[in-house]
């Protein structure tokens, strides 16, 4: 059971009624095996409405409990609850879960561990000890209120004031040295580590001083084993690293901070620390003679080479079968732009640029969300007409589709990772400029190109998907910037059912909550 809740958390100094649960921050960690059925019941004692995403879980024919709001469901009203029940099938490695509603997710979170069957192993060395590391956000105010302002006022939100590593910031903030999370490694030891990017606005550099990491998996499917000093992942986005304990027995700070790439924004350009210690180098309660950790040079903000260098080496183990002969060849712009003020709005709610309101779009529609019903339940029941900025694309049972996903430079360009609900999807190419059919095909990967739920499409460039339509349902695409989520950069598939039962959705669960 999930009870989301209040809890009195303090960070920076300053005590917060923060919203978790099971009154822990991050939120419990989730662990099954592949195949395995689930079933949550999550109890609201929040004064928020909330609900629970399931991210990157395939949700084969249980779209219901997929969790966006009023995309699959209403929201669980406060005082209400509802069971998100789905089985996890072919499917190993990092996920996690959670809020799908307003800010929420800035501290309700946690991961989801994956493992193979038994009788199953890694395609890697089995690793001494595996530790979560969850990359985080924080603000130093009620993270719905900074919402709730920009979404008044028409300008940026306030960027965070700290990033956090398991929850905690890290030694270079204020009253945060004592509770800094400590990674314990032993000489020779090989570890895996579990690196989850639950930031809610801001791409992420990740780095272990002095140590080398082995990518071994990336959103729940295994990669082509290779080194790397750096990562970066976007929100959304996980990756799985072996780390050996190669290094003299000491202390190393494992270090995150922001990847920049839309000039110009102001960001938080603060870093998080975690220490990496080695056993024989822990600080007894008495004594440490430990000196001061050794930090990492991590890559400059807007080191746009280093993460084009890093994302181009991921592939999938083996050969994979990408779709080929596509029936739905689809052109999609992302990015942001500004609407002019309403003429019936005062001034003071047209913040942004020259007295204009931020906006996103996926061609150039800001997606609207329905406030009575959901999409899943208006498509099951035949509700008519949702309003125009409610987009939703038709697909047939089965179709294969490549989604070309175009970033544009109206206001700024930024890389936007974005998620895809309900599917994996290999990425097959991706690149700098406008997207030319004629000269860029040829970079297609149709051997080995990775899995993934989360692309992240380059600052001024673009990004090559397929996936076959095989799981029936509503199906939310979003950047998973959430403070682009709510300018509306999003749009849905509506999968329609194929032939016989296993091509159809299950129908709603009795106690789907109602508008």
């Amino acid at each position: 059971m999930k009870q989301i809740e209040a809890t009195k958390v303090k960070r920076l100094c300053k005590t917060h009624n923060t919203i978790t649960v099971n009154g822990m921050f991050p939120g419990p960690t989730w662990e099954i095996k592949n195949g395995d059925p689930l079933e949550v019941l999550v109890v609201n004692q929040a004064r928020y409405n909330v609900t629970i995403h399931w991210h990157g879980v395939r949700q084969m024919r249980t779209g219901w409990a997929d969790g966006p709001e009023f995309v699959t469901q209403c929201p669980i009203r406060p005082g209400g609850s509802y069971s998100y029940r789905f089985t996890v099938q072919g499917q190993e490695g990092t996920l996690w879960w959670h809020a799908h509603s307003s800010w929420l997710r800035a501290t309700v979170y946690g991961a989801l561990i994956i493992r193979p069957r038994d009788g199953e192993s890694y395609p890697f060395p089995k690793p001494k000890r595996e530790t979560s590391i969850l990359l985080g956000e924080w603000w130093d105010a009620n993270p719905i209120d900074v919402m709730r302002e920009a979404t008044r006022t028409g300008a940026a939100p306030n960027v965070s004031d700290a990033y956090t590593i398991n929850g905690q910031p890290g030694d270079l903030y204020k009253c945060s040295t004592k509770e800094t999370t400590i990674v314990p490694i032993d000489s020779g030891e090989t570890n895996l580590l579990r690196v989850i990017n639950a930031a809610l606005n801001q791409p992420l550099f990740f780095k272990v001083a002095n140590h080398m990491l082995t990518v071994v998996g990336a959103d729940a499917s295994y990669t082509k084993p290779f080194t790397t000093s750096v990562l970066m992942l976007g929100p959304g986005q996980t990756t799985d690293v072996l780390i050996q304990g190669d290094q003299p027995p000491s202390r190393y700070y494992m270090a995150a901070r922001a990847y920049e790439s839309a000039q110009n924004a102001p960001f938080d350009n603060t870093t998080s620390t975690a220490i990496l210690e080695y056993k024989s180098a822990s600080c007894t309660a008495k004594k440490c003679d430990a000196a001061t950790p050794v930090m990492p040079s991590l890559p400059a903000y807007n080191d746009t080479n280093t993460v084009t260098a890093f994302s181009q080496r991921f592939r999938s183990r083996q050969k994979v079968q990408v779709p080929t002969d596509i029936d739905e060849n689809l052109f999609f712009t992302v990015g942001l732009g500004l609407n002019k003020c309403p003429p019936n709005f005062h001034k003071s709610r047209c913040q942004g640029p020259n007295g204009t309101r931020f906006a996103a779009s996926m061609n150039n529609v800001s997606f609207v969300l329905p406030r009575n019903f959901s999409l899943l339940q208006a498509h099951q029941q035949g509700i008519p007409g949702p309003v125009p900025g409610t987009k939703l694309y038709k697909l047939k049972y089965g179709s294969r589709v490549q989604i070309v996903i175009q970033d544009t430079s109206i206001v700024t360009p930024e890389n936007h990772p974005t998620h895809l609900h309900g599917f994996n999807f290999y990425i097959i190419a991706e690149g700098f400029g406008n997207f030319n059919p004629k000269t860029d095909t040829w970079k297609f990967n149709l051997v080995d190109p990775p899995m993934r739920n989360t692309v992240a499409v380059a600052v001024n460039g673009w990004a090559v998907i397929r996936f076959v339509a095989d799981n029936p349902g509503v199906w939310l695409m979003h950047c998973h910037l959430d403070v682009h989520l709510n300018w509306g950069l999003a749009m849905a598939f509506l999968v329609q059912n194929g032939v016989g039962k296993s091509q159809t959705i299950k129908p709603p669960p009795p106690d789907l909550p109602i508008c």
